[in-house]
């Protein structure tokens, strides 16, 4: 286990078998004229009206048009290729996104042509559900079969495990809280608490997130955010002295109101620290590497608001980003997995309970109300 204060970065060394990593992500418009069509990506197969889409588009509008998303993994493929060069590591980095340019199979097609048999795949989510792995998972696949149909000879794809309890990604996210705190009012900090966020899923999805054996209220997904907001929590208080009470919050919920989907919101819980004569509150995106639009609406403009409304004092920490010990985690995992493909024994860095996540996610693993093919997986039709 690494020291949270002092993480060593890892050593530089060969990435053999491997010959580029493709950063995979979510995508966002840059412009008001790229809202509409996002949100139909986004959305597609399920008949949202386009003047139901206009109305989901107002947060993009507010900001111009333009979600962050893109820029931030811009700045993390900076840090990426930075890190990389600064320890020897001879390993192209690639960028490809779900729902808008640049699109994953584009992305795949010219790395194919390009001559690349065997890509490492980083995904900007870090912890286990069927939105955050598998259906990414299954982009890749569509990519893979679309090359295929062009008579293009796929090339294979593994996706490095679940990062969310890597020093490199948790001790950033400290860093943050404590930096919050300092934020805060005199007299209002030390009784400040902590409030986690992460996307709200369906009850159902959460449930089933994780491997098949480890299904159960909550699946892998709670767990996983639980255990990272507890490392947070625990470093917080041996820095400061200070116990702070927390919980793990939720927030960007979507979908049918009928549907069950994880509580309380974000919005909800400041109301009810509130009641409770809470002082003050610092909200930690846990769930989310970059701030992208959940968090710059829904945590900066949404909560923020209703905090200011209660007469509550809020402050946003930080998330990740492209924070250079984050890029060095991301280096250490691809040695990591690269020494684990040639067979040689492998220390594997992780914090908290549970240990570190999976190479390969197993078959049942985060499913899919219908099933499809995912690639990088035991189920994989491109092994």
């Amino acid at each position: 286990m690494s020291d949270l204060r002092d993480q060593a970065p890892g050593a530089a060394g060969d990435a053999a078998p491997y010959d580029a990593l493709l950063l995979l992500s979510f995508g966002g418009p840059e412009g008001p004229d790229d809202v509409v069509p996002f949100l139909e990506n986004v959305t597609r197969g399920r008949g949202i009206p386009k003047e139901r889409l206009k109305e989901v588009g107002q947060h993009y509008f507010l900001f111009g048009g333009v979600s962050p998303i893109n820029d931030q993994n811009r700045a993390l493929l900076d840090a990426l290729r930075e890190d990389f060069a600064q320890n020897s590591l001879d390993l192209p980095v690639h960028w490809g996104n779900r729902n808008w340019a640049p699109y994953l199979t584009d992305t795949l097609r010219e790395m194919a042509l390009a001559g690349h048999r065997r890509i490492l795949v980083l995904t900007t989510s870090a912890y286990a559900s069927y939105s955050g792995c598998r259906q990414y998972r299954e982009n890749l696949a569509d990519a893979l079969a679309a090359l295929e149909a062009e008579g293009i000879e796929p090339p294979r794809v593994d996706k490095l495990r679940h990062y969310f309890n890597h020093p490199g990604f948790v001790r950033p996210m400290i860093d943050g809280v404590l930096a919050s705190l300092a934020e805060l009012p005199e007299e209002v900090r030390a009784g400040a608490h902590l409030a986690f966020t992460t996307h709200s899923i369906p009850d159902a999805s959460a449930d089933t997130s994780g491997p098949a054996e480890e299904h159960g209220e909550g699946g892998a997904y709670v767990r996983e955010h639980l255990d990272v907001a507890r490392l947070i929590a625990d470093a917080v208080r041996e820095e400061t002295g200070v116990e702070r009470p927390w919980e793990l919050v939720y927030q960007s919920r979507s979908g049918a109101p009928h549907i069950p989907w994880l509580e309380p919101d974000i919005c909800d819980h400041l109301e009810t620290l509130h009641g409770k004569g809470v002082p003050a509150v610092v909200m930690v995106p846990i769930g989310f590497v970059s701030d992208h639009m959940e968090v710059l609406y829904d945590l900066d403009t949404e909560a923020t608001a209703k905090a200011a409304e209660l007469g509550l004092p809020v402050v946003r920490s930080a998330t990740v980003g492209a924070d250079p010990r984050f890029a060095a985690a991301v280096r250490e995992l691809v040695l990591e997995r690269a020494a684990a493909e040639r067979g040689q024994r492998v220390e594997r860095c992780a914090l908290g309970a549970l240990g570190p996540s999976h190479d390969l996610c197993p078959v049942g693993c985060c499913p899919a109300r219908a099933p499809r093919p995912a690639a990088a997986g035991a189920d994989s039709p491109y092994a």
